[in-house]
């Protein structure tokens, strides 16, 4: 089974998307119907859907809409983790029409103006809810985070995390070597998965993505190992910078030096695994 572990739908019809406001590229509508040629024509059999927006509504949503999809299959949903009711919050997620797909939560950590989030009390209550549910909890970080989230993730050690877009390190020679001593702590949490996701819009412009980001995957190889490693094409964010079958050309050259077994992990298994996707 071939898994798109990260992508997005929203119809502006709905409800507006104004982080992609002056983003033309972005702002408009992309529904199913709009990314299901482009999973056939990579025969991708099942994709993770994830939250864009901070608001209660959007996650019933995306459940009733992978209720009915043949590819959408599971969902990485948001709810507040600050809500002292956040278990009754997630229950009723579960309980809602789609519930089923309900796999992991998640927030947008990046726009938080502190670089501590994840070590806030109130926060850990809430991470502690979400692994009660039997939920992954997707950690989406600035680089100024990601010390804050390898800690968080190595003292909740039952808690499931997926690591979006692989931290999003910063490519340049000081990035690289900030993030790999990060990836290094990070590989002594088995809780935690990295996602090879949202790299490519961090590509200096007009550079090779494959040469450019090369480096960060064979960290991840060394580091974290490929059997916590899963593909996500970012669809459509990742039309800032290239198409979706650009961007997954680009994950299939970054991983060619590994086994038959390890590409698997990477672009179906871990996924499956991780977010509790049935085959």
């Amino acid at each position: 089974m071939r898994i798109d572990a990260h992508h997005h739908l929203w119809d502006l019809r709905v409800r507006d998307q104004p982080w992609a406001h002056g983003l033309p590229q972005l702002h408009r509508s992309f529904i199913p119907f709009d990314l299901r040629p482009l999973l056939e024509h990579n025969a991708v059999d099942t994709t993770v859907v994830v939250q864009t927006l901070a608001v209660a509504e959007e996650t019933p949503e995306l459940l009733a809409l992978a209720a009915g999809d043949t590819h959408v299959k599971a969902v990485v949903g948001w709810t507040d983790l600050t809500d002292p009711a956040v278990a009754d919050r997630l229950s009723g997620l579960r309980d809602a029409p789609g519930g089923a797909a309900l796999v992991g939560i998640r927030h947008g950590i990046q726009d938080e103006p502190v670089s501590d989030w994840t070590s806030r009390d109130d926060v850990r209550r809430g991470l502690r809810a979400v692994a009660a549910a039997g939920l992954a909890y997707d950690l989406l970080v600035r680089p100024d985070q990601l010390s804050d989230a390898v800690r968080t993730a190595h003292e909740l050690p039952d808690v499931r995390f997926v690591l979006d877009h692989a931290g999003n390190p910063l490519t340049d020679k000081e990035g690289l070597d900030n993030w790999t001593a990060e990836m290094r702590d990070l590989a002594a949490c088995p809780n935690v998965a990295v996602k090879l996701s949202g790299l490519v819009t961090r590509t200096p412009p007009g550079d090779d993505p494959v040469r450019a980001l090369r480096p960060f995957a064979d960290v991840l190889w060394s580091t974290v190992g490929p059997d916590r490693v899963m593909f996500g094409s970012d669809w459509p964010v990742c039309l800032l910078a290239a198409g979706y079958d650009d961007v997954l050309a680009v994950a299939e050259a970054l991983s060619e030096g590994l086994s038959d077994a390890e590409r698997d992990a990477v672009f179906g298994t871990t996924a499956a695994r991780w977010y509790g996707i049935p085959a």
